[in-house]
């Protein structure tokens, strides 16, 4: 391949995926200076391998995949924690506005935070990216089985911990636990 034809194939996989791809590390860094830095990186690397990266729709899979590897060597876990859940709990609040049940955000929020970074990663994956459960399994890097099973738990898990924190299922809980209903 001539450096003319993978300059081209690069700013096709570029424009057709930027957006995505910074949607997804926005949502994980905690400032603007963080977010460019990971998505730079994340093109690096695709232009770096760019023969790795597949065809079609599954390019923005890989540079999902790349993302995450790379916010996760750049990050402290307890920032990272605290994000997630400051995003979950705009989105919930927006939610429990939408049902009046703002008396419950608290306890989704904690029930949210006492997750495992992994439980909640898969179903941020799941419930903000949009993705499938194949999909996750390519950005993860494990099988398709696997993917099902660890998303299954950790909505169970999910249920459990909105359950404990007696949030009212009924009202709340099920429209936050339907953010992650439509990968499986």
């Amino acid at each position: 391949m001539t450096h003319h034809d993978r300059k081209e194939r690069f700013e096709v996989i570029y424009v057709a995926n930027y957006t995505d791809i910074l949607a997804y590390i926005r949502r994980r860094t905690d400032s603007h200076e963080d977010a460019a830095d990971a998505l730079a990186e994340t093109f690096a690397t695709a232009w770096r391998r760019l023969d790795d990266v597949p065809e079609g729709r599954d390019a923005r899979l890989w540079l999902f995949g790349v993302a995450r590897r790379v916010l996760a060597n750049g990050r402290r876990a307890e920032s990272r924690r605290s994000e997630l859940v400051e995003r979950i709990g705009h989105q919930l609040a927006v939610w429990a506005e939408r049902t009046e049940a703002g008396d419950g955000l608290a306890g989704v929020q904690e029930a949210f935070a006492r997750l495992s970074p992994d439980d909640r990663e898969i179903l941020a994956l799941a419930g903000w990216e949009g993705l499938g459960s194949d999909e996750i399994a390519t950005v993860l890097g494990c099988s398709r089985a696997n993917t099902r099973l660890r998303l299954h738990r950790a909505r169970k898990r999910l249920a459990r911990h909105l359950d404990t924190a007696g949030v009212d299922m009924a009202r709340i809980g099920l429209r936050a636990v339907a953010m992650t209903k439509g990968a499986m």
